[in-house]
């Protein structure tokens, strides 16, 4: 971005990080919210809190033989700071709490990153962030590769490259970083640490703004509830669609998994051991800093749900309202009734066509259709006996007991934790042939914890009652052990 002088200018004049690097009290505003607010990782302090803070803070600069005083009160300190022309401290009230509260702006961290930066380094490294910025590109690069040639050559010289380390190793070479190289990867680590959190108070300040402007916007509203949905909607999604938003989405759903967690902790852990970083490991906070990004991100998140319950709100007031105007109105019509029960006005003084249009389409009339007359012979012969009727077919009617299935299943379930139809079959042969199979089919249609993968298709034999060897092809079917208790 090229720096334009006229906007520079106004900057100069409106940016809240520019103000504090010019003001009279900055080394004073600057050295007390580090102290207050980074070095601690606080997102909000009580105003009590923090007023004994500033006052004992004041107090170690006069004992200290400091020539310049500071004769106002730490109360209109902070009032000061917290002006919408200083923009240096965020004043608010907590949903759970009545006192007021403090946080410094997304501007004053940008302030005090430029002020840590003007300090010497005793050590500066370029090859760890040339490496770093390599391995950016090479992502980059190897992410927007379409041709599968490419992609595939370029994980089979990853794979050379592993390969070739592992066999070093097992030969009893092992690669170490000397002390140089770990303290300039470690000092890059702390940097990008330590930016992440100030990067969520941007973040949380996004997503503030959407909030106020929902507010605002619910305030005045003045017309009907499904254009206010359809803008707030738009508004959220446009903040949660975005490429922060994203990313943000991205960084939380990965702090949130335990395994990544453990795994960050462990690396602290042994990077904490070492002996080469034993002056850049003053600060403890390091050993404990995913959890102080779970913090800062917990606090973003209860932003964002700061949102429904506002929407949810309004809503539920939008709701009392609206009833309220219907029971006003019925009441008015029932006040009406009663004034002219005595004395009805003469003739028709109100007329209702209808509360809804009768319309009738001609294509939803139904055809005329002939009745079907059912001739029925109910005649009984009972003196012609030449005439033979076969009632065994009334007799002959195949009952499957289902207990006796389930009691089956559940003996092999006992020893096994799940097993298909065909292993049941060969341990419980069908009895009534096809019948009985469709029953079985039945019991696995019924069970939470059946399963039929038509994909696959499995053979059953049996033997009918006359000798003859049958077979059907059938779906697999998959019971498990938990079908125990809601076959029983």
């Amino acid at each position: 971005m090229a720096l334009d002088y006229f906007d520079l200018r106004n900057i100069r004049k409106t940016h809240p990080a520019w103000r504090l690097m010019m003001a009279e009290n900055g080394p004073l505003i600057a050295a007390f919210l580090v102290l207050v607010f980074r070095e601690n990782n606080l997102r909000r302090i009580e105003e009590s809190d923090l007023v004994m803070h500033l006052e004992d803070f004041l107090f170690n600069l006069d004992e200290s033989g400091n020539d310049q005083k500071y004769p106002r009160s730490a109360g209109e300190y902070l009032d000061e700071w917290a002006r919408n022309d200083r923009g240096w401290l965020r004043k608010f009230y907590p949903v759970d709490s009545d006192s007021p509260h403090y946080d410094i702006t997304p501007a004053t961290e940008k302030a005090l990153q430029w002020m840590e930066s003007l300090f010497d380094h005793s050590f500066i490294g370029t090859e760890g962030r040339l490496f770093a910025g390599f391995e950016l590109l090479r992502q980059i690069v190897h992410g927007v590769e379409t041709d599968r040639k490419k992609r595939i050559k370029e994980l089979n010289q990853q794979k050379k490259r592993i390969d070739r380390e592992i066999k070093a190793i097992e030969s009893g070479e092992v690669p170490l970083l000397d002390g140089r190289e770990i303290r300039e990867r470690f000092i890059q680590f702390t940097r990008i640490a330590r930016e992440l959190l100030s990067d969520f108070r941007t973040v949380e300040h996004n997503f503030r703004e959407l909030d106020r402007t929902t507010r605002e916007g619910i305030a005045g509203w003045s017309g009907e509830k499904g254009g206010l949905l359809e803008r707030f909607f738009g508004e959220h999604d446009k903040i949660t669609s975005s490429d922060q938003g994203q990313s943000f989405r991205a960084f939380w759903d990965f702090m949130m998994s335990s395994e990544s967690q453990d795994e960050l902790s462990q690396m602290l852990d042994r990077v904490f051991e070492l002996d080469e970083l034993d002056d850049l490991l003053k600060d403890d906070r390091l050993r404990r800093i995913h959890f102080d990004w779970l913090a800062a991100g917990d606090q973003t998140q209860r932003v964002v749900a700061r949102l429904s319950r506002q929407l949810r709100r309004y809503l539920d007031d939008r709701s009392y309202l609206e009833n309220k105007r219907i029971i006003q109105l019925l009441g008015g019509i029932e006040r009406k009734a009663l004034d002219i029960r005595e004395e009805p006005p003469e003739g028709v003084f109100i007329h209702i066509d209808g509360f809804r249009p009768d319309i009738k389409l001609p294509m939803e009339r139904p055809l005329f259709s002939p009745p079907v007359n059912v001739k029925l012979d109910s005649r009984i012969i009972l003196d012609d006996e030449n005439v033979m009727v076969d009632i065994s077919a009334l007799y002959n009617q195949v009952i499957v007991d289902k207990n006796r299935l389930k009691g089956a299943l559940r003996e092999i379930l006992e020893e096994e934790s799940q097993v298909t139809l065909p292993d049941i079959l060969d341990k419980n042969p069908l009895e009534e042939g096809l019948v009985e199979l469709i029953v079985w089919f039945t019991l696995a249609e019924e069970s939470s914890h059946a399963f039929i993968d038509d994909s696959v298709v499995e053979t059953v034999c049996w033997q009918d009652k006359e000798g003859t060897q049958r077979s059907a092809s059938i779906p697999r079917v998959l019971f498990q052990r938990k079908n125990l208790n809601e076959s029983a």
